[in-house]
C-alpha cells in the first residue's frame, strides 16, 4: 500500500472521531468498521449501553432529569425522597462514510436510543446525510453547540442547554480556522394559547439559524450563533391571525488553556426561544398572554448561562464542576406562581477503568424561585455505568 493510500484511509477513519455538533453523552466512534476494497467507502456500527441511578432528598423532582424548573412549589409531602434508575441513553448507530468523484466526501448517519415510551421505547434521534458542506436530515440545530457543555452524569445537563434536533438543511463551509453555517430548520414552537381568547395557528415559515466559529485547535473553539423564528397565533376576539418574531443568540466556547484543564462556557438570550432551552421549555411558552391587551400574545425575554471546568487527574480519570442559571424576564404583570429563575450546581467525577467503559458519580444542587420570591431547593446524587462498542 502506498503512502498516499494510507493517508487517504487515515483521513477517512479520522472522520469517525470528529463532529462539530457532538455532545459528550453521544456514543463514541464505532469499534466495528467495514471498508470497501478501494477504501472509498466505510461503514461503522456502534452503540452504548448506559445505566443511570439517582437518589433525591429534601423534595424529589418528578422526572428522570435534574431540572430545577420542575422542583415542586409547594413541596409535595408524599414525594420528599425518591430513588430511580433508567436505561435511557442506551443507543445504537451507524455511520457510513464515502468518497467519489461526483459527491467528493459524504456520509450518512442514523442514531436511535431508548428514550421513548416509559424511557425504554426505541426512538429515532438523528438521521442525516452530509455531502460536502451540506447537511440534510434530522440533525442538531445550527443554534446549538453541544461540545461547549461539560460532561455530566445526569442526562438533563445545564439549565440553559440548547440541544434541539430538527429536520434541517444546513450549509457549513470552512475557511482555514473559521467556519460559517446557515440553515433552515423545521420549527417546533410552544404557543401559550388558552383556546378562548387565542389559539395557535399552523406554522408556515421554517426557523432560520446561523453561526460563525473560530477553531484554533481540534476541539477548541469560540462560536456565535443566532436563530430567528416565526411564532403565530389567532386573536379570537377580533378574528385575526397574528405573527410575532422570536429570536435568540448564543455565545459559546470550549478551550484547553493548560494540559489538564478544559473550560466550557455558554451564554444565550432572546425572546420567544424558550422552547429550545432545557429549563424554559418545561415552564413557559415562546408566546404568552399579554395582560394589557386581551386576545394578544407576546414573546417574553429570557437569558441563561453556564460555566464549567474539567480537570484531568490522569487520561482516564477526570472531574468537572459546572454552574448554570436560566432567568425569565418580563416587564408585564405575571402570576406570582410563575417560574422566575432556576440554577444548578453540578460536581462529578468520571473514571474509565478499561477502554470503552466509563463509570461516574455526581452531586446536583438546584434551586427554583417564583416571581412571588417563594423558592425551594433540590438535591440529587447520581451514578452512571456505560459500555461503548
Amino acid at each position: 500500500m502506498t503512502k498516499i493510500e494510507r493517508d487517504s484511509i487515515y483521513n477517512v477513519v479520522s472522520t469517525f472521531y470528529y463532529d462539530q455538533f457532538r455532545h459528550t453523552q453521544d456514543p463514541d466512534a464505532p469499534y466495528f468498521m467495514f471498508m470497501s476494497k478501494d477504501a472509498g467507502m466505510m461503514l461503522g456500527i456502534g452503540g452504548v449501553v448506559r445505566m443511570r441511578g439517582w437518589y433525591d432528598w429534601g423534595g424529589a423532582i418528578p422526572v428522570n432529569g435534574f431540572a430545577p424548573s420542575l422542583i415542586p412549589i409547594p413541596a409535595d409531602p408524599a414525594s420528599m425522597r425518591k430513588f430511580g434508575t433508567t436505561p435511557a441513553g442506551t443507543a445504537i448507530f451507524m455511520r457510513m462514510i464515502g468518497q467519489n468523484r461526483i459527491l467528493s466526501n459524504y456520509q450518512l448517519y442514523i442514531e436511535a436510543n431508548f428514550n421513548g415510551y416509559q424511557q425504554r421505547g426505541f426512538k429515532l434521534k438523528k438521521a442525516y446525510a452530509q455531502i460536502r458542506e451540506f447537511t440534510v436530515g434530522l440533525a442538531p440545530s445550527t443554534f446549538s453547540d453541544p461540545a461547549a457543555v461539560a460532561p455530566t452524569v445526569d442526562a438533563q445537563g445545564p439549565t440553559n442547554k440548547v440541544s434541539p434536533t430538527s429536520v434541517l438543511v444546513r450549509y457549513m463551509p470552512t475557511f482555514g480556522k473559521f467556519s460559517f453555517g446557515v440553515s433552515l430548520e423545521t420549527p417546533d414552537a410552544s404557543i401559550g394559547a388558552d383556546g378562548q381568547e387565542t389559539t395557535a395557528t399552523s406554522t408556515w415559515l421554517p426557523d432560520a439559524a446561523a453561526l460563525l466559529q473560530y477553531e484554533w485547535a481540534r476541539g477548541q473553539h469560540i462560536r456565535l450563533a443566532g436563530i430567528v423564528r416565526e411564532l403565530g397565533y389567532r386573536n379570537l376576539l377580533i378574528h385575526k391571525n397574528v405573527t410575532k418574531a422570536g429570536w435568540g443568540v448564543q455565545l459559546s466556547s470550549v478551550a484547553r488553556p493548560i494540559a489538564p484543564v478544559t473550560t466550557y462556557l455558554t451564554f444565550n438570550c432572546g425572546a420567544g426561544y424558550g422552547s429550545l432551552c432545557n429549563d424554559m421549555m418545561a415552564v413557559t411558552s415562546d408566546l404568552i398572554a399579554d395582560p394589557d391587551r386581551p386576545g394578544d400574545l407576546y414573546a417574553p425575554f429570557s437569558f441563561g448561562y453556564c460555566v464549567g471546568v474539567q480537570y484531568n487527574f490522569t487520561p482516564n480519570l477526570f472531574s468537572t464542576v459546572q454552574f448554570s442559571q436560566s432567568r425569565f424576564l418580563t416587564s408585564k404583570e405575571i402570576s406570582p406562581d410563575n417560574y422566575k429563575y432556576g440554577y444548578c450546581l453540578t460536581v462529578n467525577i468520571f473514571w474509565n477503568p478499561i477502554d470503552r467503559m466509563q463509570v461516574g458519580a455526581e452531586f446536583d444542587l438546584g434551586k427554583r424561585q417564583n416571581f412571588s420570591r417563594v423558592h425551594r431547593f433540590a438535591r440529587r446524587i447520581g451514578a452512571l455505568v456505560q459500555f461503548s462498542f
